[in-house]
């Protein structure tokens, strides 16, 4: 009989250092708790010091000997993203769990401060670029995992290189733009295990996706309000709860068991609620020729070149 994976099967962290983006809410929160909950050293990154605080204060209140702290992340601004590592690196000196997990969804069209569209770049290029730069900290962690958030969406997404970034806005939805940014998490997940296998490494790379959670993520919805109108109250019968919605992610970052390059979400119908397992992402983030290119665009955006050796 298969026994559900749950947080009783997180195993004991202590020592270990993780990082969490966006996780003063939602998915985020939920997985930092857990960690925190089990010894490890969390670094909750988010953008509002405000809200982060907040979150610190609840982890704090519950598990009054968590190991938790704040460092500022912002993943629309390449100049704060370098701050961050600055910052975490001048702390430590190990990483054993990378969460990218902080988002926006389904936003008007408008640009980040380095000019990067702006779901694509803080959902796909932001955490491309913080992964860069922590990544000689990731190999020389043993057995370190990145674990990287993407959605159900991404099966809506098309890689369309000859307008990457929908510039000025030529043929952006919302709707679009967002899967594909899913898209390219689950695309940069696969190759970065690839290439972190070709060079020996003992670290892993994960996907995850969360199902249909209760999370403010939906706050990002302002211009498609017709649209979330008719989707909303469909989605809510469906959804299960932010703490649900993190187990994937958790599983993801903790199980012994997890092999890189898998890709974990909900088990229930339509993969929208449920305990974690291994799950299918769909043909198009398996295409190898789109993943190396958008290798190469990522690098070239970010000029954050990767280093695996």
């Amino acid at each position: 009989m298969t026994i559900n994976w749950t947080t009783a099967n997180i195993p004991d962290l202590t020592g270990k250092v993780m990082i969490v983006t966006g996780a003063n809410s939602g998915i985020g929160f939920d997985s930092a708790k857990e960690f925190a909950r089990k010894g490890a050293q969390v670094i909750l990154a988010s953008r509002s010091m405000e809200k982060a605080e907040a979150a610190l204060k609840l982890i704090q209140d519950e598990i009054p000997n968590a190991q938790a702290e704040i460092i500022q992340l912002d993943l629309a601004s390449m100049t704060s993203i370098k701050e961050f590592v600055e910052a975490f690196k001048a702390r430590y000196q190990r990483l054993d769990v990378l969460l990218n997990n902080a988002g926006i969804m389904m936003v008007p069209y408008g640009k980040t401060e380095d000019g990067f569209e702006r779901q694509l770049g803080t959902n796909h290029l932001g955490h491309f670029a913080l992964t860069g730069l922590l990544l000689d900290l990731v190999l020389s962690t043993p057995n370190s995992r990145i674990v990287n958030v993407s959605s159900n969406g991404h099966r809506a997404g098309n890689m369309n290189f000859d307008n990457l970034m929908y510039e000025g806005g030529k043929d952006y939805s919302p709707f679009a733009s967002y899967a594909r940014s899913k898209l390219a998490n689950i695309l940069f997940t696969y190759e970065l295990q690839r290439r972190l296998e070709s060079s020996g490494s003992n670290a892993a790379a994960f996907a995850v996706h969360p199902g249909a959670s209760v999370t403010n993520l939906g706050n990002h919805l302002a211009g498609d309000s017709f649209f979330w109108r008719l989707l909303f109250p469909v989605v809510m019968t469906m959804a299960q709860p932010a703490d649900m919605g993190a187990l994937p992610s958790i599983r993801a970052s903790v199980d012994p068991q997890a092999k890189g390059g898998e890709y974990y979400g909900p088990k229930g119908f339509m993969e929208m609620r449920g305990y974690p397992v291994v799950v299918k992402s769909n043909a198009a983030s398996h295409n190898v020729a789109n993943a190396k290119r958008l290798w190469e665009e990522s690098e070239k955006l970010t000029g954050v070149q990767y280093q695996f050796s």
